[in-house]
């Protein structure tokens, strides 16, 4: 059994301006039942659990003033006591304070998911490893939308297949432990 504190779940860009978009993510409805029950799964672990919201420059659509930027109120992150932070890049540790928050908590085991697959999560996953961490990509808890090439659920099988290995263990939302 794993050791406690050892272990954060971390949720990418779960926000309105990506999950309310026009076009809307691959299996929302089950993307979103899957991230809320690895947030009460890290609860009863009692393992940290850190939200990103991805802003932009002001004037823009992702403002970090935006209603956009504002995680969707269906997410069970309790902003007094998880971590929510903002980010500027795709990587979530880039000029955020992810990474001394990770290692004050001695976390070795960073479990992802969110939205977009071949954007954040993409570049999180691949961060995250580089930095050390061992890395659980939830294989049923991220996601992205069609992109004129290949469809939504192409992407998402792609990336999981790419990272599994080099940059990250794959598991499904009812497998994944804290």
């Amino acid at each position: 059994m794993p050791s406690p504190g050892k272990k954060a779940l971390l949720i990418v860009d779960m926000q309105h301006g990506l999950f309310f978009a026009p076009q809307q993510p691959f299996a929302a409805e089950t993307l979103l039942n899957n991230i809320n029950r690895l947030i009460a799964r890290a609860r009863d672990a009692k393992a940290p659990i850190f939200a990103a919201r991805h802003t932009g420059p002001e004037g823009l659509p992702l403002a970090e003033s935006s209603p956009l930027t504002q995680l969707i109120p269906q997410l069970a992150i309790d902003a007094g006591s998880d971590g929510v932070f903002v980010k500027r890049y795709p990587n979530c540790f880039r000029g955020t304070t992810l990474l001394a928050s990770l290692q004050l908590a001695g976390i070795e085991e960073l479990v992802i998911c969110g939205m977009k697959t071949e954007y954040c999560v993409d570049t999180t996953c691949r961060a995250a490893a580089d930095l050390g961490f061992r890395v659980v990509l939830i294989s049923d808890a991220h996601s992205t939308t069609d992109n004129g090439q290949i469809s939504a659920s192409q992407i998402i099988a792609h990336h999981n297949q790419t990272l599994s290995g080099p940059f990250a263990q794959l598991a499904a939302t009812a497998d994944a432990l804290f």
